[in-house]
């Protein structure tokens, strides 16, 4: 080469050199001081500094599927549209993760979920609609009538806003709305940085909330045959297992999540925990869902892989033996509420009297208990924690009822005509 060439050479050089430093002096430090995401995995970053400050997140991160594919943390931390960004040393990463950054990547497990009561029902059973836009609302209402578009639970009222907070959302924030516009949150059920299939296929995952006097089901899965044998034998089982591989070889025994969400050799899998359901069970009087022909064909489907067909059928029949018995000692209680209300001996407002409150425990309760006993194979919460209590709830209800009739009676004899009436807050 010519001396001419190289000096043009070694010109345009520098000045592409210079050019680039002039550009750069021009963007935002915050930047240039972003690492790529090729650079996270190749270097390990962010581990540098959260191996000293919190070891296990690290850990738990190693472990999962997700590093083993090759996700790194940028590729879920990083802000996605309508959430707040926050420099982190340097990183630029999203100051609240939300379902919306798995959604990324899981779309179809999102959009399945939204459909369940698992999202915006699940709030708004406790805080009412006021936290959704008028679309989630409509969404939600196409799927779940009345489940979002509803005042909050009353009860909530008397027990104030810290009851609320440290004790119905815990559970409840499944179904949050945020402000990214999205709904809850999957770390719920898979945990933050493990992001574990096997954590949401083992039963004391949906134990954390699906437990205690309203919904027992963890209390009466651990009672079942299902829940004994998978006590017994669970050290054998591939709870990891791709999900739409899952062979009964991995899992010989059902976990809630193999009846309500597995892809059971060939079945579909869904985050919609709704989608094998038949009735409304946590209502005080239960009806059969729109979808009750599907739904129960569908469970049926997964029941099959262990029973045969005449045992399943029967098995159902007696469960909905049940829902119909339930409903009948609900229908008392009602009855019996309702009079005392036409009769004016009950303020119109909620949980303000005694006999609110033994009406709530008959089918909050107790009913729920026994129905979900009664599909769920657990006898002892049908009958003793079941049956038994609502019982013993609808002998108290009478008794106070009677009370009550009593006293208006003799305040009315005392008082002259209308003077023993209860206030309703209404003029005479």
């Amino acid at each position: 080469m010519s001396f001419r060439g190289v000096f043009i050479t070694i010109f345009l050089g520098t000045a592409l050199i210079v050019a680039a430093f002039m550009v750069n002096a021009h963007r935002p430090g915050l930047d240039l001081a972003h690492p790529t995401a090729a650079l996270v995995r190749a270097t390990g970053k962010c581990a540098e500094c959260h191996r000293q400050e919190t070891s296990a997140v690290v850990h738990e991160f190693e472990m999962s599927r997700h590093n083993a594919v090759g996700v790194n943390c940028l590729e879920c931390h990083r802000p996605v549209d309508g959430q707040e960004a926050l420099d982190h040393r340097g990183f630029t990463i999203s100051r609240t993760m939300t379902a919306a950054n798995c959604k990324q990547c899981h779309e179809t497990e999102y959009d399945q979920y939204l459909r369940s009561r698992h999202a915006a029902p699940a709030w708004a059973s406790v805080s009412g609609k006021g936290d959704f836009t008028v679309e989630q609302i409509a969404f939600s209402e196409r799927f779940h009538k009345g489940a979002v578009d509803r005042k909050p639970m009353a009860i909530t009222e008397r027990e104030g806003p810290v009851a609320v907070s440290k004790g119905c959302l815990k559970c409840h924030e499944v179904g949050r709305p945020n402000r990214d516009g999205s709904i809850g949150t999957c770390t719920a059920c898979h945990a933050r940085h493990a992001a574990s299939v096997e954590l949401a296929r083992t039963p004391e995952t949906c134990g954390q909330c699906h437990m205690g006097p309203d919904h027992s089901q963890i209390e009466i899965y651990h009672e079942s045959k299902h829940g004994v044998l998978f006590n017994a034998q669970k050290a054998h089982f591939n709870l990891a297992a791709r999900p739409k591989q899952l062979t009964t070889r991995d899992m010989p025994v059902p976990t809630c999540a193999t009846c309500h969400m597995s892809g059971l050799e060939g079945q579909k899998v869904t985050h919609d925990v709704t989608e094998r359901l038949s009735y409304w069970l946590f209502a005080a009087t239960s009806e059969k869902r729109p979808t009750y022909a599907q739904g129960q064909a569908n469970m049926k489907d997964t029941c099959l892989k262990c029973h045969t067909t005449p045992r399943i059928e029967q098995y159902y029949k007696d469960a909905e033996a049940v829902v119909d018995s339930t409903n009948a000692l609900v229908k008392q209680a009602d009855d019996l509420m309702k009079g005392l209300r036409d009769e004016k001996l009950l303020t119109p407002d909620p949980f303000d009297e005694p006999i609110d409150y033994v009406y709530f425990d008959l089918w909050h309760y107790f009913g729920r208990t026994a129905k979900h006993g009664a599909f769920m194979g657990g006898a002892d919460f049908v009958q003793w924690h079941g049956f038994y209590e609502m019982n013993v709830k609808l002998v108290e209800l009478k008794k106070q009822a009677e009370e009550l009739r009593a006293a208006h009676r003799a305040s009315s004899r005392a008082g002259g005509e209308g003077g023993g009436k209860r206030s309703t807050g209404a003029g005479e």
